[in-house]
């Protein structure tokens, strides 16, 4: 199941990247040869009588691509019709149609965090909504895998009712993200026992804290906070979603920034870099707690995937903005070979590090 639903958020997104570049193609009288869903090999291919698009369904489930005519040189000069070629297009149709990819990203994450505002997400009650939420208490954001937690049974979204421990007991107003923490801290390893409600249903777990997660102290592998449900009506949704949709994508500008001044620097840290095994896992998680954490967790990745292709590199939509900026600055076009050597390279480079990071993703499995 959790594959089904990786493959289908990962379809709708490349989907949702490349209607983008169509769609604006064909605004802009750009010829569009074909629209496909998967990738080739071709199992069936339609077009409209009047019609110029090939609508296509293809053997590799993984996304779709959007053929448009006159990507490149060589392809117009053998074929004509070069009016409606891509590269014959003033210079900004051509950065309109390449950017739209990245736009139709961030518009689904932007309608993806209003659906999700609108249905209930944990939020912080100390938030600019907090007369709004409802049954905040204490909420469990995150389990280390091999923890005494996780083997206790524990689950991100889990709540906590009551914690004891060395005859300490936290409930009601004392029952805190800080207090459980310094409990757990001062218990000598002495056995934690918690009240924990999770779908309507009420358990008690236990579990011995342990100094192998956190040098020098005690700890059980678990991240809390304090959080209640929120609901919006659709006109703050959308202004919610529109802030959290800002925010998130300057945080991850900021991130890749970091990430690609370290690799120059030497000291980038790659440990939290995953590739499609690792976030399949994470996306099996977030259905796992719900439609609301799925759709979300969608909104996340439609997001990564925007600002990724932006990055000024071969093969990536921000590549080919950067040689259509060059040629409007020289006023001639790039060689062809010279830009596909890029391409190429850029294309090589990127299928490395899927392959540098699949590879890690399937060590941490084992």
């Amino acid at each position: 199941m959790t594959t089904l639903i990786f493959i289908i958020v990962l379809v709708v997104l490349i989907l949702i990247h490349e209607l983008g570049h169509f769609l604006v193609a064909k605004w802009s009288g750009i010829r569009v040869d074909e629209f496909g869903l998967g990738f080739p090999p071709r199992i069936w291919g339609w077009k409209p009588k009047k019609g110029e698009t090939t609508y296509s369904l293809n053997a590799i489930p993984f996304g779709g691509f959007v053929r448009i005519y006159g990507e490149d040189y060589e392809t117009v000069h053998s074929e004509g019709d070069s009016a409606r070629s891509f590269i014959h297009q003033p210079k900004w149709k051509q950065i309109l149609v390449l950017v739209a990819g990245v736009s139709f990203n961030i518009l689904l994450a932007w309608l993806l965090f209003t659906v999700a505002f609108m249905n209930g997400v944990n939020y912080s009650p100390e938030g600019r909504y907090a007369d709004r939420v409802v049954d905040a208490g204490i909420v469990v954001a995150h389990v280390m895998d091999d923890s005494p937690a996780e083997s206790a049974g524990i689950e991100v979204g889990d709540r906590l009712l009551f914690v004891e421990v060395n005859e300490i007991a936290l409930q009601g107003e004392t029952l805190r993200v800080d207090a459980i923490t310094d409990a757990i801290r001062e218990s000598n390893g002495a056995e934690l026992e918690l009240l924990v409600t999770r779908d309507d249903a009420t358990f008690r777990v236990a579990m011995n804290p342990s100094t192998e997660i956190v040098e020098g102290s005690f700890a059980v592998g678990l991240s809390m906070v304090y959080a209640g449900t929120l609901e919006l009506p659709f006109h703050l949704a959308i202004i919610e979603a529109g802030r959290i949709t800002l925010e998130l994508i300057q945080a991850i500008v900021v991130g890749i920034v970091d990430l690609v001044s370290g690799l120059f620097q030497g000291g980038a840290d790659l440990s939290s870099v995953v590739g499609p095994v690792g976030i399949a896992g994470l996306v099996g998680d977030a259905a796992g707690l719900g439609f609301v954490s799925l759709i979300s967790f969608m909104a996340i990745i439609s997001l990564h995937l925007a600002v990724i292709n932006l990055v000024p590199f071969p093969a990536l939509d921000g590549g080919r903005i950067l040689f259509v900026i060059i040629e409007k600055i020289k006023g001639s076009p790039i060689n062809p070979k010279v830009a596909n050597t890029f391409n190429l390279i850029g294309f090589t480079l990127l299928i490395l590090l899927l392959l540098v990071v699949t590879y890690r993703d399937i060590v941490r499995l084992f």
